[in-house]
């Protein structure tokens, strides 16, 4: 566990935030830096094929020493959530956990609650790693990383574990919704892959919502305010019509949970000439999307139908797919996921997550692509945290699953 909380702390303090407003890739130049790091680490560990392209991502291959046996991949993302800030991050670390609130020291306002936080209590006695209260910690998806750096680590230093050819893919821009967008299939060359990129232990996730964005821009018209009667249109107040009439009871994050479906605003900006803002639709059943999109044009068409010289346009872009539709390609790859769990000694807890990964993107471009959880909590936000034992559980649930796969022709 030393060499896993090393890994963790020291990719957590390189800044990675993914930045929504740009086409490049890598968004933000930093995750090529640990990029590089990784980069290295994994030739020291004498991986096969390691390379960085000119995209930041970042392959190896674990090769296998059974004959036959087909080749899976294990990929994670570099990126971090531009919700919150990634800046000098300071990872700390709580042994032996007692069980109470954690005021987090750099910020006393930022109190990670056990009443508020599902899991938290469970975990007294274990290693958890907060952020100080002033940044987010990274663990979605640097847990994900130091997981499978270890677990290849174990492998290469145990050559008696018989195990097939394993890929290890390590993504830039997940966090918006591009970290697939560079891959090549071809190169990654697997019947199947597995994202470390899953919440507690033991989970695994082989259905995910199905996602659009919409980008709303509203055009008003600007004019001095002294002189503004029956010439002005303020864009500002159009863009809060629109979203005050936007579904809040039954179709909004705040308001649902399990498999039901949302829309959700998430930035607004602009002034009373051009507003916009950004809101994503999700539901498990694709279908829904189209009337989510639906919705939203009739709310536009109303507000510009009341408020001539006025303009609305809503853009729609396809993010993922709901993973479900294409994981019958490889029936084997969440099977002996479970049965790899339940080596481990765990009970299996299949979820259908409120949210997307590389996974889903993966499994509708042709290679399945179910999740697998690596002990981040609280992920986005700065009360983040991950633990270390969970993530532990998670390198010995990979070792158990290289080993199975092995089996397999």
């Amino acid at each position: 566990m030393d060499k896993l909380l090393d890994r963790f702390c020291r990719y957590v303090k390189i800044e990675t935030t993914a930045v929504e407003e740009t086409d490049a890739y890598p968004s933000s130049a930093n995750q090529l830096e640990l990029g590089k790091l990784l980069t290295q680490e994994l030739k020291d560990l004498k991986l096969d094929d390691v390379s960085m392209d000119e995209h930041g991502i970042v392959m190896a291959t674990i090769a296998g020493n059974v004959d036959g046996a087909p080749t899976v991949a294990w990929l994670a993302h570099m990126d971090t959530s531009p919700e919150y800030t990634g800046k000098d991050v300071k990872p700390t670390i709580h042994k032996n956990y007692d069980g109470q609130d954690i005021v987090l020291s750099g910020d006393s306002s930022k109190v990670i609650r056990v009443n508020e936080t599902e899991g938290l209590a469970q975990l007294k006695g274990k290693t958890l790693i907060t952020t100080d209260g002033t940044t987010l910690l990274g663990a979605d998806d640097k847990s994900g990383i130091a997981v499978i750096m270890t677990a290849a680590d174990h492998l290469q230093s145990h050559p008696e574990i018989k195990h097939g050819p394993i890929r290890i893919v390590f993504t830039c821009d997940e966090e918006v919704g591009r970290g697939t967008d560079k891959l090549d299939l071809k190169k990654i060359d697997a019947v199947c892959a597995y994202t470390l990129d899953s919440e507690a232990e033991a989970h695994m996730e082989s259905e995910t919502f199905s996602a659009d964005l919409a980008i709303v821009t509203v055009m008003g018209k600007n004019i001095h305010p002294g002189f503004a009667k029956g010439k002005m249109i303020n864009a500002i107040r159009l863009a809060s019509d629109f979203i005050s009439r936007m579904p809040r009871d039954g179709m909004s994050p705040e308001t649902t949970s399990g498999r039901e479906q949302f829309i959700h605003p998430y930035t607004l900006e602009g002034g009373v000439d051009k507003a916009s803002f950004r809101s994503i639709l999700r539901s498990f059943v694709t279908a829904d999307l189209k009337g989510q999109a639906a919705l939203m044009q009739k709310i536009a068409d109303d507000i510009v139908a009341a408020n001539p010289g006025s303009s609305i346009d809503v853009e729609i872009k396809k993010q993922y797919r709901n993973m479900i539709e294409y994981l019958d390609k490889e029936p084997r790859a969440a099977a002996l996921a479970e049965q790899a769990i339940r080596a481990t000694g765990l009970e299996p807890k299949m979820e259908s997550i409120r949210g997307g990964t590389d996974g889903s993107r993966l499994s509708e471009m042709g290679l399945p692509t179910p999740n697998l959880s690596v002990g981040m909590h609280n992920f986005h936000s700065p009360l983040e945290f991950a633990c270390l034992e969970q993530m532990e559980s998670a390198v010995k649930i990979l070792i158990e699953l290289a080993q199975l796969w092995g089996k397999e022709k």
